[in-house]
């Protein structure tokens, strides 16, 4: 698989393109950073964009990350999947205000400049007119994604303690392992297929789900995000080899993936 080696000074980013795949792909640095996107055979054959996002910048010792998977019923669902994983990527390195009240607000503050690039995306005159109606109707519901964000900050030797801020709203799966034990009990019930963002009301089915802690220097930890794509990897604990992931990315049992597929994987 591809090792990315042309980060210098623990800098590097990736952010998937919606029009095209990218295989299994690995940095290491302070952080193990495994990443992938893959779409749809059905949308890859019409040539059309993949509804999922994965983002992630790294600068040292922190590491911001943004996974999101668009909702397919809804009017542009690769749009806000685009737009709110690159914002959050934005928020996650500017912020300063870490609270869960502080991040809802944001949530729904650039509900504004979302819905003005969603009215540029279909210009009136270039699609006829039942078309059109029948855009503007769903275009009225707005564009929605589910979605996983959030930052870690490495405990170094002179600070002994780092943390995780993460936020969420939607059932793609967010797994964490801590000295190879995974953990991820409390966010399984938090993980809910009604709760996504809109770019017409903000936060749908309730306020984003926010977890903090601390990292303690030393310990091994490993967290993994994935939307619905690579639904194969629920049951399994162990930590898979690159070939094994990019089979399931490759799909051949299916004959290609059935559904979009986001992946990223941090150890440190």
């Amino acid at each position: 698989m591809k090792t990315n080696t042309a980060a210098t000074q623990g800098l590097f980013t990736f952010v998937s393109s919606q029009s095209s795949e990218h295989r299994l792909s690995t940095y290491q640095g302070r952080f193990v950073c495994r990443y992938a996107y893959g779409r749809a055979m059905e949308s890859l054959v019409q040539g059309e964009k993949g509804q999922d996002f994965v983002g992630v910048h790294m600068d040292g010792n922190s590491c911001n990350f943004v996974l999101c998977d668009g909702v397919g019923q809804s009017y542009q669902g690769d749009f806000a999947a685009r737009f709110l994983g690159n914002t959050l990527l934005d928020w996650l390195g500017t912020t300063r205000e870490w609270s869960s009240a502080a991040f809802t607000s944001f949530m729904q503050e650039i509900t504004v400049s979302a819905s003005e690039q969603l009215k540029q995306l279909t210009p009136p005159g270039e699609v006829p007119a039942l078309l059109r109606e029948v855009l503007e109707d769903k275009q009225r519901l707005g564009s929605q994604t589910m979605y996983i964000c959030g930052r870690i900050e490495l405990p170094t030797a002179r600070k002994r303690q780092g943390r995780i801020w993460m936020a969420w709203q939607g059932d793609s799966r967010l797994r964490f392992w801590k000295n190879d034990a995974e953990i991820s009990e409390y966010f399984h019930e938090t993980m809910l297929t009604n709760e996504r963002w809109s770019t017409l009301t903000g936060p749908v089915g309730g306020s984003p789900h926010v977890y903090q802690t601390r990292l303690e220097y030393g310990l091994p930890m490993r967290l993994q995000l994935y939307t619905d794509g690579l639904d194969d990897l629920d049951p399994i604990r162990q930590l898979l080899p690159d070939e094994q992931i990019q089979i399931l990315l490759d799909a051949p049992h299916t004959g290609g993936l059935e559904d979009d597929a986001a992946f990223l994987e941090l150890q440190w």
